[in-house]
């Protein structure tokens, strides 16, 4: 089933009846990033059938989720790029991770199997910026010396909506690359030197598969279900590591989430022998006095739950749960949020 969810429209919906015993109860509405909508779609369909409840998640985008939590249409809003604490504070919301994985570069090159083609940051930031154009360039051959590598053009893929992908991929190029930095920068919308663009994870994996050529970056998951052809990168040690939960997790382990203050944390390339460098968390927003308690109360029952008994099929489509001692920090956290009565919500 969540093959099929994946390869629906990026502002595909799960909706379904919100239900506690015999009475309806408010539905669980949010929207925002792309990066965790194949958890959130295993996630709701488990805890649909454990309790009644369901979720209706709006896969739009980190832009829009941002947009939307701020307009009130939405209990919560998601984003892969994460508020700094002095937007939260005027905003008057609080955020906490939900989920970890990892975004990876994908192409199109037929005769290139999966894992086969590696880059490093500095070669990747030229592609990206139109400075490499030619599959068989010599900065691409010195990286794979043993690939056949074709003589073709190099077709750039990249968002076209505001995206916290875009923010961790384009934050890694900036990282990697001073040119990157003072030229394009980082952010959940940029202005591409070159490239077609595409809606969400989605949009971005489906222009790959069929431009011949391509290059795009996508979060793992998605990768794997479209059976698409990912290449390896060198990390900040200078090792070559291959995308998957181990490598996720390795850049994740060097996380000090107790010291980020409103949990504002990138995990772009991270130190460590078997980091992927371009890692991330993907975020929840809600409003410290929201206007409806009841709705962040039936949301917050519903992300205790995942934090609970979602990491097995977290882990199966290839992402990092949140670590137990962060997630009680996130309870913790959940004590701010308060009624019109001023009692907390949890």
């Amino acid at each position: 089933m969540i093959s099929k969810i994946l390869k629906r429209a990026a502002a595909t919906t799960l909706a379904v009846a919100v239900m506690t015993g015999a009475a309806f109860a408010l539905d669980i509405s949010g929207a925002g990033a792309t990066f965790p909508y194949p958890i959130y779609a295993k996630w709701a369909e488990t805890y649909k059938k454990e309790t009644g409840n369901g979720l209706n998640y709006q896969s739009i985008g980190s832009g829009g989720g941002i947009k939307q939590i701020k307009a009130k249409t939405v209990t919560f809003g998601a984003s892969d790029m994460p508020l700094k604490p002095e937007d939260l504070e005027a905003s008057g919301l609080i955020q906490f991770p939900l989920i970890m994985g990892g975004v990876v570069p994908v192409v199109n090159l037929p005769g290139i199997n999966p894992g086969e083609l590696t880059l490093d940051g500095p070669t990747l930031a030229a592609i990206f910026a139109g400075e490499i154009t030619k599959w068989d360039d010599p900065k691409i051959k010195a990286l794979n010396p043993n690939v056949n590598l074709p003589g073709k053009a190099i077709a750039v893929v990249h968002r076209s909506d505001g995206s916290g992908t875009s923010f961790l991929f384009t934050n890694y190029l900036a990282t990697v690359s001073p040119t990157w930095a003072s030229k394009v920068g980082a952010n959940s919308s940029v202005e591409w030197p070159v490239g077609l663009g595409a809606k969400g994870n989605e949009g971005v994996a489906g222009q790959t598969k069929q431009t011949d050529g391509a290059i795009g970056y996508v979060e793992f998951a998605y990768a794997k279900q479209n059976k698409m052809t990912f290449t390896n990168l060198v990390n900040k040690d200078g090792k070559t590591v291959a995308p998957a939960i181990k490598s996720f997790q390795a850049a994740a382990a060097n996380a000090d989430w107790g010291n980020a203050k409103g949990f504002y944390l990138v995990l772009t390339d991270e130190p460590g022998a078997d980091s992927w460098p371009i890692s991330g968390a993907s975020f929840i927003l809600v409003y410290k006095k929201p206007d409806s308690a009841p709705a962040v109360l039936t949301a917050l029952h519903f992300f205790d739950w995942a934090y609970k008994k979602g990491d097995q099929m977290a882990e199966e489509l290839a992402y990092v749960p949140v670590p137990d001692n962060v997630v009680d920090l996130v309870r913790k956290q959940w004590g701010e949020i308060a009624g019109a009565d001023g009692k907390p919500v949890w």
